[in-house]
């Protein structure tokens, strides 16, 4: 259960002003909220979460628990960095109403953001990679949605800021566990 919950409330916070986010309230903002939008956007987050919690699954047989703790702290290094360093990808001028191409390029997106990191690393810190997965799917939904249902919010608003603040805290909790993985503290 604990790493549903961890999952799930991680990747609400890192999914805050993520590029998949964005690229679903500017698209409902100018074209409307279109269900299949929402819809592919779930299903995107949870084939993402659940390709990062098989890439835990993959990893975990290799590791003690101590380098186990190291690479989640890695993994949690990664996120806290793409959460300070990238920046969105301009809003499309003519977006197109191919869910297909929408689906690629969201797919491609959530692969590689840091809320995926995240997921991997707090499953391959726990163990418990169906829950992890089954978090992080929910987790990356709840976004997608938020994204979809503040979409005009999203659209004019700037959350830059608050996503760097929480990419400086994620940092931090990276460096702590990297610290207790090599026994300093």
């Amino acid at each position: 259960m604990s790493g549903f919950l961890f999952a799930f409330i991680a990747l609400l916070v890192t999914g805050i002003g993520a590029r998949d986010q964005l690229l679903v309230a500017a698209l409902s903002h100018r074209r409307g909220q279109r269900p299949a939008v929402l819809l592919v956007g779930a299903a995107s987050a949870a084939l993402t979460a659940g390709i990062a919690a098989g890439g835990a699954a993959l990893v975990i047989p290799m590791l003690n628990g101590n380098a186990r703790l190291f690479l989640a702290a890695l993994a949690l290094g990664l996120a806290g960095a793409e959460m300070l360093i990238a920046r969105a990808s301009p809003t499309p001028r003519e977006p197109t109403d191919s869910l297909g191409a929408f689906a690629l390029v969201l797919f491609v997106q959530q692969l590689t953001d840091a809320a995926r990191f995240m997921l991997f690393g707090i499953a391959v810190a726990t163990g418990a990679i169906l829950p992890a997965a089954l978090g992080g799917a929910a987790g990356g939904a709840g976004v997608i949605a938020a994204g979809w249902i503040a979409a005009g919010a999203l659209a004019q608003r700037s959350v830059v800021p608050l996503r760097r603040g929480l990419g400086a805290v994620v940092l931090v909790v990276a460096a702590v566990l990297a610290l207790r993985a090599t026994g300093r503290i």
